[in-house]
């Protein structure tokens, strides 16, 4: 019997963002940006590989450091690597590319598209160069942020860019607005207004290269239109995180909308004009499913970035959750998703058991930090800061791994389990004034057994008989007390 898998998936002390899967050869690798565990700002380590047998994704395997931050030139002015992605070259080397940045963001669309390479997916990679024009200077057109790779048959296409609202807005161009942009990517204020003549500086692009990985191929363009009212796109117009995948003769864009915590999607019968938006495919604070409102979001929310991946027959959405009150400590999750006849994604809840194949037993312990909602009711969304004020999140000290700050009427809620039966229910918390936990199998259900914590400085157990009949279930804890942390659940 295969070991079970969780979200997040990595080790639970392992912080890898704004996931690109791929599968190469018989394994999937996940390349992503490189947190710190309690971090202080985005993006704070090196591009660290984690891979996976197709047809075993609990086996997920530390291929190492890949590439280091110190090795671009860049480093000494923006010393942080934001989003990569890889592609398979027509040479069969792999190109990582990616862009530098400086603490919270500052500087990070004002260079070029750098170019790392190797000759297997997660080896030792060297800096190339970057994405240039045809006299060598490097390519700057439009803002290079967060690109995304793909080899269509031989056609090597980047995709990049980042987007806001200045220029929808009824003042435009007003000198105001002018210089946010004018400092926000660097460009001047000419640069600015000539492009605002056409569509804008901002927005979704794309470019071909050359087989050398590295030159132009032709001129970038928008694949969306920058300006979204009246159009498809304008409830979730695109805001970052590019990501393209080829689905039979259709191309998909995957993006992060400006609504910050929901992955979207458009499809185009071509690479780089006429995509119509498609949907929604995930959101960390399930922001949508059943017509969920923003304000009662299920987690903290904030910065998203992932992609699809088609791992052994089956499509996943990967994405990640916000840890440690902050967007600086964000870990890997994945999904399952299908891919309907007619091309449409459906959005998907975000789960416990992503990558498991079905819901986790009921039975033996499991890390409480693997909860999919933690809510107060009145959950935040991430603003590029590590938040002061007091509400339940995933925290560590050590390798003590926990649910801290849980108030009264804080949810936790799980899903999915298989339940076998009655079973004896603890969980391992403390509290310095103690409470309970009522256990229901709906998000402010009826009891189905109340758990209660005395007073406890240090980690306890406490347990109640459960009877969540047989079959697969939702389990949510509900708190009632003043204050409690939560690090362990069993069923025994």
């Amino acid at each position: 019997m295969k070991k079970q898998v969780f979200n997040p998936f990595l080790p639970l002390g392992e912080c890898i963002p704004d996931g690109e899967p791929h599968v190469f050869g018989d394994r999937v690798y996940l390349y992503g940006s490189h947190d710190k565990e309690g971090g202080e700002t985005f993006c704070m380590l090196d591009y660290t590989v984690y891979s996976a047998p197709v047809d075993d994704l609990s086996d997920w395997r530390c291929e190492g450091v890949i590439y280091r931050a110190d090795q671009d030139p860049d480093y000494a002015e923006r010393k942080f690597m934001y989003a990569p992605d890889v592609v398979r070259g027509n040479d069969g080397r792999y190109y990582l590319y990616y862009c530098m940045s400086g603490d919270f963001g500052v500087g990070g669309y004002f260079g070029p598209i750098s170019v790392a390479v190797c000759d297997t997916p997660a080896g030792k990679y060297e800096y190339l160069g970057f994405v240039r024009n045809k006299d060598g200077t490097p390519m700057k057109k439009y803002v290079c942020f967060d690109p995304g790779a793909i080899n269509d048959n031989g056609a090597i296409r980047i995709y990049y860019g980042t987007q806001y609202d200045f220029e929808e807005r009824e003042d435009f161009p007003n000198e105001g607005l002018i210089k946010s942009e004018m400092d926000m990517f660097n460009k001047s204020r000419e640069e600015i207004l000539e492009y605002a003549e056409k569509d804008s500086v901002m927005g979704a692009v794309t470019v071909t290269l050359e087989d050398d990985m590295l030159t132009v191929k032709d001129e970038p363009r928008h694949i969306i239109p920058y300006k979204v009212k009246g159009t498809d796109f304008e409830a979730h117009p695109f805001f970052e995180a590019s990501s393209i995948r080829k689905v039979g003769d259709k191309y998909y864009f995957i993006y992060s909308s400006q609504k910050n915590h929901e992955l979207c999607y458009a499809v185009s019968d071509l690479p780089d004009r006429d995509f119509r938006f498609g949907g929604t495919i995930v959101s960390n604070g399930d922001v949508g499913i059943n017509g969920r409102k923003d304000e009662n979001r299920l987690n903290m929310t904030g910065t998203t970035h992932g992609s699809i991946e088609n791992i052994n027959g089956q499509w996943y959405v990967f994405y990640h959750r916000l840890t440690h009150k902050s967007d600086y400590s964000r870990q890997a999750c994945a999904e399952r998703i299908t891919i309907a006849e007619d091309g449409s994604i459906a959005q998907v809840e975000i789960t416990s058991c992503g990558l498991n194949g079905g819901a986790l037993r009921a039975e033996g312990s499991y890390p409480a930090v693997i909860a999919c909602n933690i809510t107060n009711g009145h959950m935040p969304h991430g603003s590029n800061k590590i938040y002061g004020e007091s509400f339940p999140n995933c925290t560590n000290v050590g390798e003590d791994r926990f649910i801290a700050e849980i108030s009264d009427g804080t949810v936790i809620g799980y899903k999915y389990f298989d339940f076998n039966g009655a079973v004896n229910f603890s969980v391992t918390a403390r509290s310095a004034k103690g409470g309970s936990f009522e256990v229901s199998d709906e998000l402010n259900g009826a009891p189905k057994a109340v758990i209660e914590i005395s007073p406890s400085e240090e980690w306890t157990e406490f347990s109640a008989a459960l009877d969540m009949g047989k079959g697969v279930s939702p389990l949510f804890l509900k708190f009632k007390g003043e204050s409690a942390e939560l690090k362990e659940i069993t069923f025994g």
